[in-house]
């Protein structure tokens, strides 16, 4: 089984990873880690007044960043896969989280795409859309969202 898992680093994805303690895993599966570095320019920003920061440092830390989750996610797979030999790969993508989750996939013919909830409203979803609702209606394969649990208070 080839496996797309989908990651930010987030209390949502953390879940996902452990979604995965419950999975079945033989000789020969592929798990492929990805997190997406978003670095679309933000609407407030007048690029017709003249200036356009310089993203460099933003890119460069937002890498940074991405490259430690990834690392740190291989480390707990390697311990939930235990002694089976399965087979990991990384990557830090750039782009739409959406498209780029979708777009890998597809080029690496997954069986399954495994991202965590952000568990947004109805009203944060509406103003600001949500990833894994667009991953599973744009998908090449089956999708598991994966919702973190609810802690009592």
């Amino acid at each position: 089984m080839k496996i797309l898992l989908a990651t930010d680093g987030s209390k949502q994805s953390e879940a996902a990873i452990d979604a995965l303690k419950t999975f079945r895993f033989k000789e020969g599966d592929e798990i492929k880690i990805v997190s997406v570095v978003d670095m679309a320019v933000p609407m407030a920003i007048d690029i017709y007044g003249g200036y356009l920061p310089d993203t460099t440092e933003m890119e460069k830390t937002a890498r940074e960043h991405a490259a430690r989750i990834l690392e740190e996610t291989c480390a707990r797979l390697e311990g939930i896969c235990g002694s089976k030999n399965v087979t990991f790969t990384s990557e830090v993508l750039f782009g739409t989280p959406e498209s780029r989750i979708v777009e890998t996939a597809e080029q690496m013919e997954a069986d399954m795409i495994v991202v965590g909830s952000h568990g947004y409203s109805r009203w944060e979803r509406l103003l600001l859309g949500s990833v894994s609702d667009s991953v599973v209606n744009h998908a090449p394969c089956s999708v598991l969202v994966v919702r973190s649990p609810k802690v009592d208070q």
